[in-house]
């Protein structure tokens, strides 16, 4: 069964390689494009201040960083739960790029970007001209974000892979019947307490999605819902 993992950063600011460090890493097993309960999570000292508008973010202080272990600390246990396996996350290309900048430092080859999956990039394809920012999609998808406060990579991760599965086509997806010997596959025991049929979620547009549709739409060349 095909193993992946998902994963989400925090830092201090936008800029990888202009001085931003990463203040948090989180990281879920999927496997089957299912999770499996296996993480990874840790709060990193960035070594540097952690300017007020990334704190009203994410909600970390340089104070709540203080004692926490450097990324040159933890990067073997991160790589060891990564593997050699898929990488899935929301706009990738950020959190590999903060992700590659660390390993630079302390003199460790990047991340492959041939390992990238992003699920922007996949949600843009389904919903073309429609906001496809997490809260969006959890929003769109019916996935509670009442704990969603703040940017927490732990949360948002949780919170991406039920997006993910979505994106996917649903916990239908890659569903077993059972094993060779009679027992029930591990997607089939996680979801098998489900006792009523899986309901489609309506997807009602809200008016700033409407308009963006409709302006994606107008920047098309003689398209079919003006004819």
């Amino acid at each position: 069964m095909k193993r992946s993992v998902l994963f989400d950063t925090e830092t201090t600011g936008l800029e990888a390689t202009g001085g931003d460090r990463i203040i948090e890493i989180a990281a879920l097993e999927l496997l089957g494009d299912l999770p499996t309960g296996r993480a990874f999570h840790v709060l990193i000292d960035p070594e540097r201040d952690v300017p007020p508008e990334a704190a009203r973010v994410h909600g970390f202080t340089r104070e709540d960083l203080e004692g926490k272990p450097k990324f040159a600390e933890i990067a073997d246990d991160f790589l060891a739960f990564i593997g050699n396996d898929e990488l899935i996350a929301h706009n990738a290309t950020f959190d590999f790029g903060f992700i590659n900048a660390e390993l630079d430092r302390i003199g460790k080859p990047p991340l492959d970007d041939e390992r990238k999956v992003d699920t922007l990039l996949l949600a843009r394809d389904r919903f073309p001209g429609m906001p496809n920012n997490l809260d969006a999609l959890c929003r769109r998808y019916g996935i509670d974000l009442s704990e969603r406060t703040t940017h927490n990579a732990l949360l948002d991760c949780k919170l991406l892979s039920e997006v993910y599965i979505e994106l996917m086509g649903g916990r239908q997806h890659g569903l077993g019947l059972g094993g060779e010997d009679g027992e029930d596959t591990l997607q089939s025991v996680r979801y098998k307490r489900q006792e009523t049929p899986r309901r489609p979620i309506l997807i009602v547009p809200d008016e700033t999605a409407l308009a963006a549709h409709a302006a994606f739409v107008d920047a098309m060349k003689d398209p079919v819902w003006r004819r």
